[in-house]
């Protein structure tokens, strides 16, 4: 059994929107429609194996510089053999081909992308994401999902050679003393009241 990648096209759809759609209920992916995915197939990197799409990642532009890892997801009996980071490192270098300086996701679990030199930054790190998708998202302030980001410019990049072959590491839980940052609206009277 050979996995292999190539550019999705739009008769993958239907098996794309398969995967993301089975795999929602982990609450890591957002919701895509069939249209959608058929539109944008060709943004997409499927793996292959014995003919069938086991994994799925898109390449979204958010600005002339800023790409983003979306709907990354590979069928759960396939895992662990290293497809999800193959599939990131082809929308790297797809990215990079195109022009783009930083690659970034949001993700709930962002260990898979630090195993692979990206950073875990603010949000507000990312404005292109935050006016494309995140400002009218229900979970808006509330977002429970980490940004990452990769520069694409020269001397930076994927770390692929480290641990490639070994078995992967495993990641502390979160620690509980690291609180999210929850924006609260303060009443006006309530203000007047916090000491300079």
């Amino acid at each position: 059994m050979s996995i292999h990648l190539r550019t999705g096209v739009a008769a993958d759809a239907a098996a794309i929107h398969g995967l993301i759609t089975a795999n929602l209920s982990t609450g890591h992916l957002l919701p895509r429609s069939l249209e959608d995915i058929s539109e944008h197939a060709p943004r997409f990197i499927v793996a292959i194996d014995e003919e069938v799409v086991i994994g799925c990642a898109e390449l979204a532009p958010l600005s002339e510089s800023v790409a983003e890892v979306r709907s990354l997801v590979v069928d759960e009996a396939r895992r662990g053999r290293r497809t999800g980071m193959s599939l990131v490192t082809a929308l790297a270098d797809r990215a990079r081909t195109l022009g783009y300086v930083t690659l970034c996701a949001f993700a709930h679990q962002p260990s898979h992308f630090l195993r692979l030199g990206f950073s875990i930054v603010p949000h507000q790190w990312v404005p292109e994401k935050i006016a494309h998708d995140c400002a009218g998202c229900s979970q808006f302030r509330h977002c429970g999902q980490y940004a990452v980001s990769l520069s694409l410019r020269a001397g930076g990049g994927l770390r692929l050679a480290e641990g490639l072959g070994a078995a992967p590491r495993t990641v502390a839980p979160p620690r509980a003393s690291v609180e999210r940052l929850r924006l609260v609206q303060i009443a006006s009277d309530e203000a007047e009241r916090v000491p300079a």
